[in-house]
């Protein structure tokens, strides 16, 4: 069934259901359900359908509805467990259809009876839904279902604690409204007292829920300094390790490493934890577990890790296990379930976080991410000391080839979203490579040595044209372009580190700073609010600026366009704030508690009359009060908050829709003005078209004489050639008859071996400096002109040679003249090695001017294709123009064109 005919069919069952709550109409709507459930419209939540919306709102509607049947409600919540299938879609639920407090009314309908399947099915739902989703006090139903949660948790139902444990260490994590609501109660000893019993319970489960909650609601007390002491804690880090690694299941593992990354949040916690003996142990059996296929116990595990990294203690162990080619087995866990013998070793760890980093971008790509996180921190701490050890170096080049293999080029015909993905990694790899990798002597070499400059050029290349496309497009958020912009300039970055180190890395990285394509990121790296974007884009900007095809007028405009329109985008929600905040009489207090609240908060704040209040027995309990009044106002404002900004996003969505119709209007009455000018511009390109022929008739007449002239320059240099020939061999001749009786000789004819390798240098020199003529036409005019000197000095050599030949005949004379003239010529090599110098510094100029002849090369050839099509008419006398033209002359031919 079609997606949209399912939404229609579901939203009208449930009309019918609405109007009569018949049987037959409650079947048929569960039937739909069924069918709906059956799409796995999971991900359609973030597509923001209008049928979609109107189906799931009726739904849960229905589900917090008390008449609606059991079962009818048992399907509904059966569906809603079904589309929290990530993050993203449990976030919108609790949000945008408010779920959980729909969950929350059925329990509180269904309290008397908590053993019933519907109560457990919503504790279970509720329970992933409100997985690392803060939920605030004053949502409605939250505090009956605390109450119902602790009162159940002290029961004796083993059925229904296990998610009431679950379910209250969500709403407890870093939740310090919902923490204070819970120790206002008058039973919260009792429920402590439960608790710490839980911690000697059979399953594992159950007590990593009860070790979550106690740190959430102890870990700053008294009660919370006795169980995590340090007499304690060591015990404390074997369980929660031993669970992580022996759990039974995903959502064990999943909760113990959440509770071991808040422990790691106190600081006294984290430095047991340091000098905790087993660790290296028992991180070791953690990096076993990324050996497994599972994308969950992956990205929690690199999860942990991360948060170790964050102790600069821990941080410099887990270095000795990554990097540590082999090590002994682990005997923390007697136990490893679907590991083998050697799942523990060291050496492994290094391995299976590479395939990590190289996994699918469309199936785990946190766990990519996140292990190129990983890397990044254990890279920086090892390469940050005086020495790198060889196994860094190893597992450097090791990891070179993965890390280049991610840098391949993105397709977005895939869609935005694979495409946000590939330049979120792309960007972590290139900050890995340019901020770590290069910056070190022993890894850049490395580095250097895989990095070719054709892979940064085609990746740079297919960034750019993304950026370029969406840039164009109004559709397009500003957010994307910033992470594609941002994608690119890293890459350009790491070519401007390599630039000295790969070939042809130079020419590349100036060809990519002349499209004027670059004006896109560039204009948003400038104008972005975070200082390593500027920064980045500063950088790129003094090495652009002084090449000579640089659009730096296009990116004053485009700055200043981006400017303007975050001004814009700025200025509804200042209206909006001005107009639209309620007074502050919306807070629900009195001016006296106002004045009291003040007068307490001016004596903390200054200290004076403190100490007579110390001794007050009921100081504690005031300032209690006072923070749950705090806590409560803290919770109303960011409840206007949220509703300000919501205004704010749907006012700057209808400016941006009419901005966007205003753009269409533009362009369609600019596209009318150009049809309009098309016909005047048709009539003057012809009669233009006429006069261009015949300038074009003149320049073939004049290419006529210019190849004759070269033919007769051709000639010429055949018949000297033949003559050197000619007198090489006599010379050779003359060479074999005085070896005998002349020791001299020998030195004048190395001397001469010599001048002739360096006259078949030259030649060759003449030849490359010939082909880089053809070419490059009339930009190396000066290269022709330092040519011709050349052929000079050879002639000149040439003759001073045949007087040398002369000049053997005499003895006496001979030994002295040649040896005035090997000085001479050892002078003349002198020059010529200046020249050489010269001639070295001139082809690193000729290397910048090559990138910008490149792209005037193409523009030419695009308006070399336009002319074509038009001189099509002239096709007979184009023929006979290359029918009378050589190879090389059809060459100038078609560039003077």
């Amino acid at each position: 069934m079609d997606t949209s005919t399912c939404f229609k069919s579901l939203l009208l069952a449930i009309q019918q259901y609405r109007e009569a709550r018949t049987t037959q109409n409650a079947a048929q709507l569960q039937r739909q359900v069924e069918e709906f459930s059956a799409l796995k419209c999971g991900p359609l939540l973030s597509s923001g359908q209008v049928l979609l919306t109107e189906c799931m709102n009726g739904l849960v509607e229905l589900a917090g509805n008390p008449v609606t049947s059991p079962t009818l409600t048992s399907t509904i919540i059966s569906l809603l467990a079904q589309l929290a299938c990530d993050d993203a879609s449990r976030e919108i639920l609790h949000c945008s259809y408010n779920c959980t407090s729909t969950l929350a009314a059925v329990i509180q309908h269904h309290s008397t009876t908590p053993g019933e399947p519907l109560v457990l099915q919503c504790l279970q739902v509720l329970q992933k839904l409100t997985y690392n989703i803060r939920i605030f006090q004053s949502t409605n139903h939250i505090h009956e279902l605390i109450t119902f949660l602790v009162a159940n948790i002290q029961s004796d139902k083993d059925e229904i604690i296990l998610p009431c444990l679950g379910l209250m260490a969500n709403l407890c994590r870093d939740n310090h409204s919902v923490q204070s609501h819970i120790k206002s109660l008058d039973n919260v000893k009792s429920l402590y007292r439960t608790l710490i019993n839980f911690l000697a319970h059979n399953s594992l489960t159950v007590v990593v829920f009860t070790l979550s909650i106690l740190a959430s609601l102890t870990l700053n007390e008294k009660v919370g300094e006795k169980l995590f002491d340090g007499k304690n804690i060591h015990q404390t880090f074997q369980l929660v390790f031993n669970i992580i690694v022996n759990g039974d299941g995903t959502v064990t593992r999943k909760y113990s490493v959440d509770l071991l990354v808040d422990l790691l949040k106190n600081p006294k916690i984290a430095d047991y934890l340091t000098r905790y003996q087993h660790f290296t142990a028992c991180v070791s059996q953690v990096l076993g577990l990324l050996q497994s296929k599972d994308p969950d116990s992956a990205a929690k595990v690199l999860e942990l890790l991360l948060a170790m990294c964050g102790v600069s203690g821990l941080r410099l162990l887990l270095c000795e296990v990554v990097f540590r080619p082999a090590g002994p087995k682990l005997k923390v866990a007697a136990h490893r379930q679907g590991g083998g013998p050697d799942v523990g070793r060291k050496g492994d760890a290094g391995l299976a976080l590479i395939q990590w980093l190289s996994s699918p971008v469309d199936g785990a790509e946190s766990c990519s991410l996140q292990a190129l996180q990983l890397l990044t921190e254990l890279l920086e701490e090892a390469l940050g000391r005086d020495t790198v050890s060889d196994c860094v170096l190893s597992f450097t080049e090791m990891l070179l080839p993965v890390l280049l293999g991610l840098l391949r080029s993105v397709d977005p015909a895939h869609g935005d979203a694979r495409l946000r993905k590939q330049c979120r990694r792309i960007a972590h790899v290139s900050a890995l490579t340019l901020s770590l990798l290069c910056a070190v002597d022993a890894t850049r070499s490395l580095v250097s040595q895989q990095v070719s400059a054709q892979l940064c050029l085609s990746q740079a290349g297919s960034l750019l044209s993304c950026c370029h496309s969406n840039s164009n497009e109004l559709s397009c958020s500003l957010s994307f372009s910033q992470l594609i912009a941002e994608a690119l300039l890293k890459t350009l970055a790491l070519m401007s580190k390599l630039k000295q180190h790969v070939k042809d890395m130079e020419t590349s990285f100036y060809r990519m700073l002349q499209d004027q394509r670059i004006v896109t990121p560039l204009s948003l790296a400038l104008t972005s609010h975070h200082r390593e974007r500027v920064q980045r884009g500063l950088s790129l900007l003094f090495e652009a600026t002084p090449l000579p095809d640089f659009p730096s007028l296009l990116l004053g405009e485009s700055i200043a366009a981006n400017n303007a329109y975050r001004q814009r985008e700025a200025e509804p929600v200042k209206r909006l704030a001005v107009q639209d905040v309620p007074p502050a009489t919306i807070l629900d207090t009195s001016s006296d508690s106002s004045k009291s609240v003040q007068c307490l908060v001016d004596k903390l704040q200054t200290g004076l009359e403190l100490q007579e209040h110390l001794k007050d027995s009921r100081i504690s309990e005031i300032i209690d009060v006072y923070e749950q009044k705090l806590s409560t106002f803290t919770v109303k404002e960011d409840r206007l908050q949220d509703l300000l900004e919501a205004k704010a996003k749907a006012l700057s969505q209808a400016d941006r829709l009419i901005a966007q119709y205003r753009l269409q209007r533009a362009q369609a009455e600019a596209e009318a003005c150009k049809l309009g000018s098309l016909l005047k511009e048709a009539e003057r390109r012809g009669e233009d078209l006429q006069v261009e022929l015949g300038s074009q008739v003149l320049e073939v007449e004049r290419s006529k004489a210019d190849m004759e002239e070269l033919l007769q320059h051709n000639a010429r240099l055949q018949r000297d050639s033949e003559e050197h020939q000619a007198l090489k061999g006599a010379y050779n001749s003359l060479l074999n008859r005085f070896n005998e009786s002349e020791r001299v000789l020998k030195d004048l004819q190395a001397a001469h071996s010599s001048l002739s390798r360096q006259n078949d240098s030259l030649r060759k020199n003449h030849e490359n400096l010939q082909l880089q003529h053809d070419r490059m036409v009339s930009a190396l005019e000066e290269r022709e002109d330092e040519l011709r000197s050349l052929q000079s000095d050879l002639q000149q050599k040439n003759s001073d040679i045949t007087g040398l030949r002369g000049e053997l005949r005499a003895e006496e004379e001979k030994l002295r003249e040649k040896e005035r003239e090997r000085g001479d010529l050892e002078e003349t090599v002198e020059v010529l090695r200046k020249e050489l110098n010269k001639t070295e510094q001139a082809r690193k100029d000729a290397s910048i001017k090559a990138s910008s002849l490149e792209l005037q090369k193409s523009q030419l050839e695009q308006k070399l294709k336009q002319k074509e099509d038009e001189l099509s008419k002239h096709s007979a006398m184009i023929s006979m123009i290359h029918s009378l033209s050589s190879g090389k002359m059809k060459c100038d031919v078609n560039l003077s064109l």
